[in-house]
């Protein structure tokens, strides 16, 4: 295989005994792997995946123009449990799909990729854990989970825990697709495309702030209108399964590193258990990860470095490639964390 080639690989390690006490029959771990471990095993980097996203989503910040080369590092890019990639409610063993998937956490995620990277990856060191969004909640989850395996973390737009407000907005969107007629308890028979219609609408509003729609800057995205925005929400969560983007909602709404049997849910204690280098990276305008929130956050982390985004494209200032400026912004911190010792 060259340096270069991505792979999609999948990780299978049977049945997986969940936080909740419940099993996950058959798990599947859907992943890229571009570029090669090294002899000393302490080239690997991992990129969760977001909200919404798969692998294909994180590969902007893979290349030349960025320290993430697969010339130096071995990138892994695993995939959300629930999203449609990994195992997931349309995909998963008959006797759990749709609305019969089992709750899944952060930790479940997190535990499931540390299986891959030992069995895998030879139990590699790893120097960095980046991501955005959800993305960046899997990063500081691994950190306090695996803190000496961990060397550096990039929190993205993204927080340790879901907020209250943050979760009052989640509120929302599920709202708007669970009031769907055709939803029927997420065992429709045909897609509930008014629900993910308005799901799309009400989150668009929301992804971005009101400077981004003030200054009309949808317009740098090829959209003449803010109409011909909504119309691409639309037809992007067309595109989805709806169990998957409830089932990851769930995961997101009651994301906390320290909700586990480690930390046992003292939140401050596993914010100061992170030893990793830490870049915590808000955007300014963010309205549901907010910047406050992630600076409470950063004050506790012993190790880490507080950098807001400024930037008028709210919580999509994080999205890989989304905003250029943005995505350059982040590229070059990168650039810093991975040069520190």
């Amino acid at each position: 295989m060259s340096t270069y080639q991505a792979v999609e690989k999948e990780f299978s390690p049977g049945d997986w005994p969940l936080q909740s006490g419940e099993v996950l029959r058959d798990a599947r771990l859907r992943y890229l792997q571009i570029g090669q471990l090294n002899a000393a095993r302490d080239n690997l980097i991992v990129l969760p995946t977001y909200y919404g996203g798969t692998h294909h989503g994180n590969l902007p910040l893979i290349g030349a123009t960025g320290p993430l080369g697969p010339d130096r590092y071995c990138i892994l890019i695993p995939n959300l449990l629930g999203n449609g990639q990994s195992t997931s409610p349309s995909n998963a063993h008959p006797s759990q799909r749709g609305p019969d998937f089992p709750a899944i956490s952060l930790y479940d995620n997190v535990m499931l990729q540390h299986q891959l990277v030992e069995q895998c990856f030879e139990g590699a060191t790893i120097a960095l854990v980046a991501g955005w969004s959800m993305g960046g909640m899997q990063a500081l989850q691994w950190a306090c989970l695996f803190p000496d395996q961990v060397k550096r973390v990039a929190s993205i737009c993204a927080t340790a825990r879901c907020w209250p407000h943050n979760y009052v907005f989640l509120e929302g969107v599920k709202a708007a697709l669970t009031c769907d007629a055709a939803w029927q308890f997420g065992r429709y028979l045909t897609p509930p495309t008014t629900g993910l219609e308005a799901f799309g609408r009400v989150y668009a509003g929301w992804a971005y702030s009101q400077a981004f729609f003030r200054k009309e800057l949808y317009r740098e995205l090829g959209f003449d209108s803010i109409e011909a925005l909504l119309q691409y929400w639309e037809d992007d969560h067309l595109e989805q399964d709806a169990n998957n983007l409830l089932s990851v909602l769930h995961t997101w709404q009651h994301g906390d590193i320290s909700a586990n049997a480690v930390w046992n849910s003292d939140f401050s204690a596993a914010l100061r258990g992170i030893k990793a280098k830490c870049l915590i990276m808000p955007s300014s305008t963010d309205l549901y990860f907010t910047s406050e929130d992630a600076g409470y956050e950063a004050v506790q982390i012993p190790n880490a470095g507080y950098k807001p985004l400024e930037s008028d494209w709210g919580h999509c200032a994080g999205a890989p490639g989304r905003n250029p400026a943005d995505t350059r912004k982040i590229l070059d911190a990168l650039s810093e964390l991975l040069a520190a010792a």
